[in-house]
C-alpha cells in the first residue's frame, strides 16, 4: 500500500464499491479498504432495488447484468391473518421497475466490474486525524499500520468512524428488529411476484420472490430479543421465528424451516435522524461520508440502498465536474476542488435523504407501535408529508 494514496474509500459495501466504479468510469484513482478478509455479500440476504435505484445502477453499467437475475415484481400486497382468516388490506400496483436481488450479486457484480487491485482486504480502521502540517488526514488501522490519504470517502456504515471524525450525531435504534432469509425451492415455488406483507399479532412477515425459485422473506419484530444466543445463532434464529409463526399458514412455517441458514440474520435497526440529517456537517476538508455512513435507515421503504447507489453518481459526476480527474496530485487547487465537490454533493444529497429518512422513520414507526392513537398520528403526519406515498421512486439521480 502506497503512502499518500489518491482517493480513499472505506467500506466494501454496496456504497462503496458503486462508488469507487463511478469515480473508475470517471477517470478518478481510487482504492477500497475492507476490514473483513473477503467481501460481504450474505448479510442481510437480498435487497429491494425501487426505479431510482435501477436508475444509477445503469448510469454505473451494470444494471442488465443484474436484470437477469432476479424477476420483476408487480405490486405490493397487504394482508391479515388475524381472528384465523386471511383479509386482503391493500393492493398497490407498483409502476416502473422493482427487482428483489440477493445482496451476493450485487455485491459480486460490483466488484467484478472493478479493476484489480482496487480492493485491500482484512483493512480495518481504528481511527482517523489530520495532519497538522498538511491536514492530510490520517488513517490509523488496528494492525498498527497507517497511510496519509488527499481524500477519504467514508463508506463505512451506521456505525461510521468517519461520521464519527466528522461529529455526526450517533445513530438511534428503532424499537423493533428485523430477521431475514433466504429459501431455494430446486422445483420452483408458487408465490406471486410482488412483496407480500402478512400481519398477525403484530408480527409482519415479508415474502419477496428474487427468481423462479429463490424466496427472500423477512420476519419484523416489535421488540428487541432479549436471548444473545439469538445474534451469533442461525439455529437459535430460525427456531425464535418458527415459534413465532407457529399458527401462520403452513407454507411460511414450511418455508423458514427450509430456509439457507448460512442466509439467516437478525438486526437491531438502526437510524440516523431525520432532523440530524438537515443540520449534520457531512465533509470536513477532504473528507465525506455517503451511504449509511450518512443516512442510515430502516428497511422500509426499501430504499436504503438505492439512496447509496444514488450517493455513488452524484458524487463522482460533483468531482469530476471540478476536474478532479485531471489535477496535479496534491496541488493545493486540487484541495480546494475537492473540499468545493463535497460540499456540492452534501447540498445536493440533503434534502433527498432527509425526506427519504423521515418517510422511512414515519412508516417504522407506525408499523411498530401497537397504540391505536399513536398509529392516528404517524398515518396523518404521512399523509400530511408525503401526499404521494410511492414519489420518492420518481427521483432521477442523472447522468454520471
Amino acid at each position: 500500500m502506497d503512502d499518500d494514496d489518491e482517493v480513499v474509500i472505506i467500506g466494501a459495501g454496496i456504497c462503496g464499491l458503486a462508488t469507487a466504479l463511478a469515480l473508475h468510469k470517471k477517470g478518478i484513482k481510487c482504492i477500497v479498504m475492507e476490514r473483513s478478509e473477503s467481501l460481504r455479500n450474505v448479510t442481510g440476504a437480498a435487497i429491494g432495488i425501487r426505479p431510482n435505484g435501477w436508475r444509477a445502477l445503469d448510469q454505473l453499467g451494470i444494471g442488465d447484468n443484474l436484470r437477469h437475475t432476479a424477476v420483476r415484481l408487480k405490486r405490493a400486497r397487504e394482508i391479515s391473518l388475524d381472528g384465523g382468516r386471511k383479509k386482503e388490506l391493500s393492493l398497490v400496483p407498483w409502476d416502473g421497475e422493482t427487482r428483489c436481488l440477493r445482496r451476493k450479486d450485487l455485491i459480486d457484480t460490483l466488484y467484478a466490474a472493478l479493476p484489480s487491485g482496487t480492493l485491500k482486504f482484512g483493512c480495518q480502521l481504528e481511527s482517523i486525524k489530520l495532519d497538522p502540517h498538511s491536514t492530510k488526514p490520517i488513517l490509523r488501522f488496528i494492525d498498527g499500520s497507517s497511510i496519509r490519504a488527499k481524500v477519504v470517502i467514508g463508506c463505512d456504515g451506521g456505525k461510521s468512524i468517519i461520521g464519527n471524525f466528522l461529529n455526526l450525531k450517533p445513530t438511534k435504534m428503532f424499537p423493533s428488529s428485523a430477521i431475514r432469509g433466504l429459501t431455494n425451492y430446486p422445483n420452483g415455488h408458487s408465490f406471486e411476484h410482488e412483496c407480500a406483507r402478512l400481519w398477525k399479532d403484530n408480527i409482519l412477515v415479508g415474502i419477496i420472490p428474487v427468481d423462479d425459485n429463490m424466496v427472500y422473506w423477512f420476519c419484523l419484530l416489535p421488540y428487541i430479543p432479549k436471548d444473545e444466543k439469538i445474534w451469533v445463532d442461525p439455529g437459535v434464529i430460525q427456531q425464535v421465528t418458527l415459534k413465532l409463526v407457529s399458527d401462520h399458514p403452513q407454507e411460511i412455517r414450511k418455508m423458514i424451516k427450509n430456509t439457507d441458514m448460512k442466509s439467516l440474520s437478525i438486526t437491531h435497526m438502526r437510524y440516523r435522524a431525520p432532523w440530524d440529517l438537515l443540520t449534520g456537517s457531512f465533509c470536513k476538508g477532504t473528507v465525506t461520508v455517503a451511504g449509511d455512513a450518512m443516512h442510515v435507515m430502516g428497511p422500509f421503504l426499501g430504499q436504503g440502498g438505492s439512496a447509496g447507489l444514488e450517493n455513488s453518481v452524484v458524487l463522482a459526476r460533483t468531482m469530476a465536474q471540478l476536474g478532479l480527474n485531471g489535477f496535479k496530485s496534491g496541488s493545493k487547487l486540487m484541495v480546494h476542488r475537492v473540499e468545493e465537490a463535497f460540499n456540492r454533493f452534501v447540498k445536493q444529497r440533503r434534502m433527498r435523504v432527509a425526506r427519504l429518512s423521515l418517510q422511512t422513520y414515519l412508516t417504522g414507526m407506525l408499523w411498530g407501535t401497537s397504540s391505536f392513537l399513536k398509529k392516528i398520528m404517524y398515518i396523518v403526519l404521512l399523509i400530511l408529508l408525503f401526499h404521494n406515498q410511492n414519489g420518492h421512486i420518481d427521483y432521477d439521480c442523472g447522468d454520471l
